[in-house]
């Protein structure tokens, strides 16, 4: 009994050890794959995007969101960056500043995403700028806005003021008049464009005979419409957004006002949202972007093209659209250049960094992170398709603040 039970002890010994050998050659061997190649979850890069995928907003956002996601379509096929693949996780923000301040949070505490491409209005970007701040993230943001701002953690890639609605308040002085009615939606961008507009107005010998603001989603503009005809202004001046532009325009061509008898000129209206509005209501009205559709560059034909075959010959490209997939692009170009997606060496990376975009040569300015680009002023045709009929031919330098213009001074006035 006593031989019996040694043997089974230097058996079981031996198993054991067998064991413990296996163990360790298996445990040696995942740590030299994870050296070599990384552990399955740092195979990609986690990228955020986050649009209004539902609510008023989403008219525009939607499209938004698949530009940025052809972008990262596009740069994984070509073999990703660092030698990695892009993963992108997506979140609604629901129309709602609160709802994107929460995505947010997500994104960059449970996700760990190198950066996040989002927002629309300027009340969501508002509402997650401290956030990025906070958490030291990264958001691109591609889509115009009123300026006054100028944050570290986020990256303009649509127009600043000076790209967008002065040039084109100057432009209608010269060509349309000088009596301007001005409707937006009651939230920041248009309150604070509004005030550029005034004082602009106010020192070029304009005038401003009318302010409106209707909260966003707002669909009866009867009451409105019959300030516009009863006031006779050369402009209306259009600052509102979302699914309320369907509204405003069916709602001015049934009064019986067509582009014949009123210009208006919008600069949250484009390809796109002429889609939900309709080509027969938007004909002959005037838009302010930096890119159209139409726009001619070898670059801009390409993009088209690949934009249509992903997602069908009916759809369109527009401003937002464009912004949206060229800053995908921008960034992953940054990070090949610092050779990391840690922030900081990011932000330094794409200091200057250009690229030639679909709207022509952009470039990020290193002092204020916003791009350098083109302006354009365009007419909608019937087709809902954009002519542009006036350009500034050359990149125009952000000018976030408005700094070289004497007349801003007085904005924080009004």
């Amino acid at each position: 009994m006593k031989n019996s039970g040694a043997k089974r002890f230097k058996s079981g010994m031996a198993r054991g050890i067998m064991v413990i050998l296996i163990l360790s050659m298996v445990l040696t061997g995942c740590g030299a794959n994870q050296t070599a190649q990384g552990p399955a979850s740092e195979d990609t890069i986690k990228v955020g995007i986050m649009h209004s995928l539902s609510g008023t907003m989403a008219i525009s956002e939607v499209s938004v969101k698949d530009a940025e996601l052809m972008a990262i379509e596009e740069i994984n096929a070509a073999g990703g960056v660092l030698g990695k693949k892009l993963e992108p996780v997506i979140e609604d923000g629901a129309s709602n500043p609160a709802t994107f301040a929460e995505k947010a949070k997500k994104l960059l505490q449970k996700d760990k995403v190198a950066t996040v491409f989002g927002c629309w209005t300027s009340a969501s970007r508002k509402a997650v700028l401290p956030v990025f701040e906070e958490h030291n993230g990264l958001l691109w943001y591609p889509v115009q806005y009123e300026g006054m701002e100028a944050s570290p953690n986020i990256f303009y890639t649509g127009a600043a003021p000076n790209q967008q609605i002065v040039p084109a308040v100057e432009w209608l002085l010269q060509n349309k008049g000088k009596k301007f009615f001005l409707i937006g939606s009651d939230y920041v961008f248009p309150r604070t464009a509004n005030k550029i507009i005034k004082a602009q107005l106010a020192a070029m010998g304009g005038e401003t005979i009318a302010e409106e603001y209707t909260p966003l989603g707002h669909t009866d503009y009867s009451t409105i419409i019959n300030k516009i005809k009863a006031s006779n202004p050369d402009v209306v001046f259009n600052t509102l957004n979302g699914d309320s532009n369907v509204a405003f325009f069916k709602q001015l061509k049934d009064a019986g006002v067509t582009a014949k008898d009123l210009t208006t000129c919008s600069v949250s209206v484009a390809e796109e949202e002429i889609r939900g509005i309709g080509a027969d209501n938007m004909k002959g009205h005037l838009v302010s972007w930096n890119y159209y559709q139409t726009t001619d560059t070898p670059e801009n034909k390409e993009f088209v093209q690949k934009y249509k075959a992903k997602y069908g010959e009916d759809r369109v490209t527009d401003d937002p659209i464009e912004a949206a997939y060229i800053e995908v692009y921008l960034w992953a170009e940054a990070v090949k250049k610092a050779g990391s997606t840690d922030i900081d060496k990011v932000k330094e990376a794409a200091k200057d960094l250009e690229f030639k975009a679909p709207e022509g040569l952009v470039k990020i300015d290193g002092e204020n992170q916003h791009l350098w680009k083109p302006v354009r002023i365009g007419e909608v045709m019937e087709d809902g398709l954009i002519k542009e009929i006036w350009s500034s031919v050359e990149a125009v330098k952000p000018d976030p603040f408005l700094k070289a213009y004497k007349w801003a001074e007085s904005i924080g006035n009004l």
